[in-house]
């Protein structure tokens, strides 16, 4: 998923990303129509090829998202829709047939930050609060061939800064192990440094020193999307289709998709003791004197019993989940 407001460059870096056009055919709106627009979801599928590996990602877009006067609560839309993804998995994975589920579950999300003003906006803390706890967010700083070197690095120190300071929870890269050789360490320790990412996109092949390169051709110089002395999109790329996709899906699936799971185990779970405790209630309402057993009690009685046995199994249930989720965290 990529989300931000318009004008940071979403389009043009998710088409870099995965060397395709994916927003021909989108109509640019004029600035009465983006007024009364509102915060859309648009998916686009694409195929592509990493190491003889086919792959198929789907991307997730959020036109008019903060582009309104009034931003309240303007990332509900976005919440819902992976909360959707969510539902539509826990009710596939319940059901009969668990052969074939599809998982539309939102793996990541880039969040583009603004290069103007001094860090985060009020917005950027609000979405980032509102969705770290349902998707692995990774930041990134849009259109950094705006700024000088010095600039984007001070940027990145104050932004890293800000989302500690609001205890936001961004994609965390997993460590290195022990055994790995000095080369690996010394390219993960980058990694993590280079948070959030600088990025640039373009869609334009210049020449540069006689080749002929991805960039942004500039009175001064040429800009080049993969010149990793420019700007981070190699990075971005890498981490995202080579060497850290599975780590971002084991996190949805153990972190977020579980304390999702878990949520909707124990709101089950509330229903069928209240359920439960309506119907005792129920039975020992009345009259004080006995009262003949009418022919449909025993099938409530059976009912009764049933329900106990589901609350039961769901409660064991919840209890390994639980404990599964603290064994996770004492990891971390």
């Amino acid at each position: 998923m990529v989300a931000g407001e318009s004008g940071l460059g979403k389009s043009t870096l998710v088409n870099s990303l995965f060397l395709t056009d994916l927003y021909k055919d989108r109509k640019l709106l004029n600035a009465e129509e983006r007024i009364t627009q509102t915060v859309e979801i648009t998916k686009h599928t694409v195929d592509i090829e990493e190491k003889g590996v086919k792959l198929k990602l789907t991307i997730v877009d959020t036109p008019g998202f903060g582009d309104a006067v009034n931003n309240t609560e303007c990332w509900k839309s976005v919440a819902d829709y992976i909360d959707q993804q969510f539902e539509q998995y826990f009710r596939d994975e319940s059901g009969l047939n668990r052969k074939n589920i599809q998982d539309n579950r939102v793996h990541c999300c880039i969040y583009f930050i603004s290069p103007l003003g001094h860090g985060l906006r009020p917005l950027d803390v609000e979405f980032m609060k509102a969705l770290h706890e349902k998707v692995n967010i990774v930041p990134v700083l849009a259109k950094a061939d705006t700024l000088t070197p010095s600039e984007v690095r001070k940027k990145k120190i104050k932004i890293r800064d800000e989302i500690e300071q609001f205890g936001i929870k961004i994609y965390q890269f997993p460590d290195c192990d022990s055994d790995e050789d000095e080369e690996f360490k010394q390219q993960d320790q980058e990694l993590k440094e280079s948070i959030p990412f600088a990025v640039i996109g373009s869609n334009t092949v210049v020449e540069a020193k006689g080749k002929r390169v991805r960039g942004r051709l500039y009175p001064w110089g040429i800009v080049e999307v993969e010149n990793m002395a420019h700007c981070d999109f190699i990075k971005l790329r890498n981490m995202l289709v080579r060497t850290h996709m599975q780590d971002l899906k084991d996190v949805t699936r153990e972190t977020h998709y579980e304390n999702y799971r878990a949520q909707c185990i124990q709101s089950m779970t509330r229903m069928v003791v209240k359920e439960r405790n309506r119907n005792k209630l129920t039975r020992e309402s009345g009259t004080d004197f006995p009262v003949p057993m009418a022919p449909h009690d025993t099938e409530t009685e059976k009912l009764i019993r049933e329900k106990d046995e589901e609350l039961r199994r769901m409660q064991e249930m919840l209890q390994k989940i639980q404990e599964q989720m603290q064994t996770q965290k004492e990891a971390y």
